[in-house]
C-alpha cells in the first residue's frame, strides 16, 4: 500500500504564538495512524490544517498525490478526506438520517450510491437505524459520536480522521467505539485518530506519532510505542 497522507515541515501560528513546529509525519494507504499527546500538545491544530481550516505558515500536505496545503476545505473532503470533529457537533434540530444527509452534499455519483452507504452505515452502527427519525440532540454521547462518524462515511472517504472519539464517554462506550474504528479499517478506510485516550488508541494503531508542545516527540509502531518505558510513564500511567 502506498503513501495516502503526507504532511512535510508544516509550521501553524496562532497570532504570535508558534502552534505548530515544523511537524512531519505520514499516513499509508490501509493503516490506523494515530496521534497521541497531551492536551495542547497541538494535535487538533494539525488535524484542522490538514482538513483546510487553519492556514499554514509553512510546509506542505498532500494527500493521495494532491497537494492540498492551500486547497479549500469542502474541496478536500471532496477528495475523498473526511473529519469526525472533537465533541461530535451533530445538527441537534435534525433528525439522525438528516445529519447523515449532510455528510453526503458534496457528493455527485447518484441517489444508488449514496442509498447504498446509508445502507452500509446502517449496518455498521444499528443504534442509528433504529434512532433514524429521532433528533440528534435526544441521542446519547456514545449514540452522538456513532453519528458523527456515520456521517463522515457518508462523505465516502477514503481516510478518515477522526478528533478525540473516545472524549467524555463511559468506558464501556469506548470500548465499542474503538470497535467501530478496527471495523472501518477492515473495509478498507484509512483512519488518521487524535486521541488523549493514548491506551486505547496504541492498542489499534498500525504507526503512532507522539506530539509534545507542537512537535514530533516519538514516531514508531504502535506496539512499540506501547511498550516505551517513557510514554508508560508519561501517557498510558503504567510504567514501573
Amino acid at each position: 500500500m502506498g503513501e495516502l497522507l503526507s504532511v512535510k515541515n508544516i509550521n501553524v501560528y496562532y497570532g504570535s504564538i508558534h502552534a505548530i513546529k515544523d511537524v512531519s509525519f505520514h499516513v499509508d494507504e490501509g493503516e490506523i495512524v494515530t496521534l497521541i499527546g497531551a492536551n495542547g500538545a497541538g494535535k487538533t491544530t494539525t488535524m484542522h490544517a490538514i482538513s483546510g481550516l487553519l492556514k499554514l505558515a509553512s510546509g506542505e500536505i498532500t494527500y493521495d498525490g494532491n497537494l492540498i496545503s492551500k486547497m479549500e476545505a469542502h474541496k478536500i473532503v471532496r477528495l475523498g478526506l473526511a473529519q469526525v470533529p472533537e465533541g461530535r457537533r451533530v445538527f441537534s434540530g435534525l433528525t439522525v438520517q438528516q445529519n447523515l444527509s449532510m455528510g453526503a452534499y458534496t457528493r455527485h455519483d447518484g441517489k444508488d450510491a449514496i442509498q447504498s452507504d446509508y445502507d452500509m452505515v446502517f449496518d455498521l452502527l444499528p443504534r442509528l437505524k433504529e434512532r433514524r427519525n429521532q433528533p440528534a440532540g435526544t441521542l446519547s454521547g456514545g449514540e452522538q459520536q456513532m453519528l458523527a462518524v456515520g456521517r463522515a462515511l457518508m462523505a465516502k472517504p477514503k481516510l478518515i480522521m477522526m478528533d478525540e472519539p473516545s472524549l467524555g464517554l463511559a468506558p464501556i462506550v469506548v470500548r465499542g467505539i474503538f470497535e467501530i474504528i478496527r471495523e472501518i479499517n477492515r473495509q478498507g478506510i484509512t483512519v488518521l485518530l487524535i486521541e488523549q485516550n493514548a491506551n486505547m488508541a496504541l492498542k489499534i494503531a498500525d504507526w503512532a506519532y507522539v506530539m509534545q508542545t507542537g512537535s514530533i516527540l516519538m514516531r514508531g509502531p504502535g506496539a512499540e510505542l506501547a511498550a516505551n518505558e517513557e510514554v508508560k510513564a508519561a501517557y498510558l500511567g503504567t510504567a514501573k
